[in-house]
């Protein structure tokens, strides 16, 4: 094993590490620390994809990182859009 595949393993475990965190922030009581939350584990999961096809060739997981980094955003600002009432 290279130097390259074993940090892509810590990383991976990093991630994780910080999606369960994440999932504890989700869970709080506010609105805003929710969407904190569901943002924070997007982008871990979309990392993760993205180390998944790295490290395996898995070429679908790309096209899915992508719409969640598209799409995390703009739920979001849909749903404050909502909260606001416009």
């Amino acid at each position: 094993m290279d130097l390259l595949l074993i940090s892509e393993y810590i990383l991976l475990a990093a991630l994780a590490i910080f999606s369960l965190a994440t999932i504890r922030i989700t869970t709080r009581k506010t609105i805003g620390m929710s969407l904190v939350g569901l943002s924070g584990l997007a982008i871990a999961v979309a990392t993760i994809l993205i180390l998944i096809k790295n490290i395996y060739g898995i070429g679908f997981c790309g096209d899915i990182a992508l719409a969640l980094i598209v799409l995390g955003p703009v739920g979001t600002i849909a749903f404050s859009k909502v909260l606001k009432g416009d």
